[in-house]
């Protein structure tokens, strides 16, 4: 195990724990944080996994990742403020 994947596992119990925390208690706008901040450790995930593996063509696994994060994000949010 090296450097990196320590860093993607410490990540991921740092990261995502809050995430899925926030995302399964509070208000709705709370919730909508928590899958906003999920998305973005993910992708981060994906990015430090690449490296550590020494997988440059994973990194646009992570570039989709971050582009469907966003659109979902902002579809979401549209749907939050209309109701």
């Amino acid at each position: 195990m090296n450097t990196w994947l320590a860093c993607a596992a410490a990540l991921l119990v740092v990261g995502m724990v809050p995430a899925l925390v926030t995302a399964s208690r509070g208000e709705t706008v709370d919730r909508l944080a928590g899958l906003c901040l999920a998305g973005t450790v993910t992708t981060l995930v994906v990015m430090v996994l690449a490296v550590g593996y020494g997988r440059p063509s994973y990194l646009g696994v992570a570039l989709v990742l971050a582009a469907l994060n966003t659109t979902g994000t902002l579809v979401f949010t549209r749907t939050v403020v209309r109701r």
